[in-house]
Order: structure tokens, then C-alpha cells, then sequence
């Protein structure tokens, strides 16, 4: 792996997994390819959580370029509960604070950390150096992150937007996280 864009979805009208873009979030996704195409950012493979969000986010990129999205449920949100949670936000953040922590129909952040690892595993491996896109969702993009960051949690998951994208590339053995998203991207 050369380089890994992790992006988290645009604006959509819900949470429910077959919830589209709203209008501003179909503007932010051709936003998205426009910031790809501006910087020259030569892209070799782009995976997708299979909800329609996130793939709505990162096709009109990956139509200019004739680029396949690869659906993975392993980029797919991660579950809190089964149940709805009035607190959820409180739910959230103790989950970063104990990661075994889950309710019931729930997944802990490291069932979540478990199933990313496996995806990272299987691109780290090819014997390809590719520069990937993920696309995926805001509580994951945040665990997925503390993979290569140790220190990112939920006061940074706070600090996302839709969409937001970070760059991951090892210099010198170690991984750098980069936030190179600004929300006056859309405007540029």
C-alpha cells in the first residue's frame, strides 16, 4: 500500500443503510471527485461500506475515472445497538473509552477494530503497491483511524464532517495520519 484515502461519507437524508445523499450531499460527492481530479491523485482501487451513502460519495469519482467500487461489508458502520439508545452519544463515547464495551445486538470497538484489520491485512498484503480509497462512516472512520493513530478517539470523531478525508501513508516504517479535507473544498 502507497497510500490509503480514508473518507467518510457526505450528507445524507438518514442513517438507515439505503438512506441516498441529500441534495447537498450529491454536491459534496462531486466536490470529492473534483478534489481527487484537482490534486492529481492517481487512484488504483476504491473500497465502499455497502450502504448506499457511501457509495453514492465516491461514484462520480469513480465513474470519471472508470474506477470499480468494490463493496466490503467490513467498512459497513458500526452497530451500537439493536435497540434505539436515547443516550447513544454517551454510549459512543464510553465505547472508545472501553473498547470490549457493547450492548446487547451491539458490536464493541474492538469487534469493529477485528473486522478492519482483517480488510487492511488483505491490501497491506497484495504484492501490488496500491493507492486505495475506503469510504465508510464516521464512528468507524474514527476506529480505523486509531489503528495507524493511537491517540484519535472520540473527541476527534466529534470533529468530522461530511465528507472528511484523511491520508495514510508509512514514512520512515511509521504511519502518518493526515486530515487533508477542509470544508471550503466544496466551494473551490
Amino acid at each position: 500500500m502507497k497510500k490509503l484515502f480514508l473518507i467518510r461519507h457526505c450528507n445524507a437524508e438518514g442513517q438507515h443503510k439505503d438512506s441516498p445523499l441529500t441534495k447537498k450531499g450529491v454536491q459534496q460527492a462531486q466536490a470529492l471527485a473534483n478534489f481527487f481530479d484537482r490534486y492529481g491523485i492517481q487512484i488504483d482501487r476504491i473500497v465502499s461500506s455497502p450502504y448506499l451513502r457511501a457509495i453514492e460519495s465516491i461514484k462520480p469519482y469513480a465513474e470519471n475515472r472508470n474506477i470499480t467500487v468494490e463493496v466490503d461489508d467490513r467498512l459497513q458502520e458500526r452497530i451500537l445497538s439493536e435497540e434505539p439508545i436515547d443516550d447513544w452519544l454517551d454510549v459512543l463515547e464510553q465505547s472508545f473509552s472501553d473498547m470490549n464495551f457493547k450492548l446487547p445486538g451491539g458490536e464493541s470497538s474492538n469487534d469493529a477494530i477485528s473486522r478492519i484489520k482483517q480488510l487492511l491485512q488483505e491490501i497491506e498484503s497484495s504484492n501490488e503497491e496500491q493507492t486505495a480509497i475506503f469510504v465508510t462512516h464516521g464512528n468507524l472512520l474514527a476506529l480505523l483511524l486509531k489503528e495507524f493513530q493511537a491517540d484519535i478517539g472520540f473527541s476527534h470523531w466529534k470533529g468530522f464532517t461530511n465528507p472528511d478525508i484523511f491520508m495514510v501513508q508509512k514514512t520512515g516504517g511509521e504511519y502518518v495520519v493526515e486530515r487533508i479535507w477542509k470544508d471550503q473544498e466544496l466551494y473551490g
